[in-house]
């Protein structure tokens, strides 16, 4: 390995759950700029606003459900049948901001299965197919929200926190040939700050002047920020990291 070498290989299999999303979308350009053969999952909606770019196969599906996620892998068992060599979870989303005590039982339950509970879903199905290629990496993106617990985020820093959480399960429980890390971003100025790629838009919760006094380096993150991480994590130069957390938020957290 040498110092460069800080990506997957060229002609590496890369799948990415959330591609068509605004990191997905600037990941899987910065796979495929790599040489890297990449496959995405993501909501009909997600994959109807933002189609991925030529060749890249494309497989819809709603992750929180667990029918779906299997006839989604299956799907791709037929393209890959072999497996692939690196695995990106970025599914996820957040709901309005209420207090634990004034959310209905309802919300709970579909934030903390659309995050974790896919999360858990996409990760079970991964693991076989990675080991089936010999080994390889999962990186999975939780957030900042999972250790700074900010008001009306209880759901959302829940689940994110089991994420975290589920994250070392499959590294300590794959290893040595399978590594599992994860990033956690802050704000990142993509669609998710007013609902998500695929779902119904609704209000920022974010009030971007106030919170940019927060962050030392004085800026919003941008998908590229965190894209460079998960490269890392997928890539030789991370060899020796599993079952880490990489923190992404211009200095705002040092846990």
């Amino acid at each position: 390995m040498t110092l460069f070498q800080l990506t997957p290989a060229q002609g590496a299999r890369v799948l990415v759950a959330g591609g068509c999303g605004g990191i997905g979308r600037e990941l899987v350009r910065a796979l495929l700029d790599h040489g890297i053969k990449v496959a995405i999952f993501d909501l009909p909606t997600s994959a109807e606003r933002h189609p991925p770019p030529a060749g890249v196969a494309l497989f819809t599906l709603d992750a929180s459900q667990a029918a779906s996620v299997d006839t989604a892998f299956k799907a791709l068992d037929a393209v890959w049948p072999e497996g692939f060599d690196g695995f990106v979870n970025l599914v996820g989303f957040a709901a309005e901001r209420l207090p634990i005590d004034q959310l209905p039982i309802t919300e709970w339950q579909r934030v903390v299965e659309g995050n974790l509970g896919a999360s858990y879903l996409l990760n079970r199905a991964a693991v076989p197919r990675l080991a089936r290629k010999g080994g390889g990496s999962v990186v999975n993106v939780a957030s900042g929200l999972a250790t700074r617990v900010m008001p009306g985020f209880g759901p959302y820093s829940a689940s994110k926190a089991g994420l975290i959480a589920l994250t070392k399960a499959v590294a300590v429980e794959n290893a040595p040939a399978i590594r599992a890390n994860a990033v956690a971003p802050a704000a990142v100025d993509t669609d998710f700050l007013v609902g998500g790629t695929g779902r119904e838009r609704t209000e920022s919760h974010l009030d971007r002047e106030s919170y940019m006094k927060l962050i030392p380096l004085r800026r919003l993150g941008v998908p590229a920020d965190v894209v460079g991480p998960i490269l890392f994590l997928l890539g030789p130069a991370s060899g020796y990291m599993t079952g880490q957390t990489l923190y992404i938020n211009g200095g705002a957290l040092t846990p």
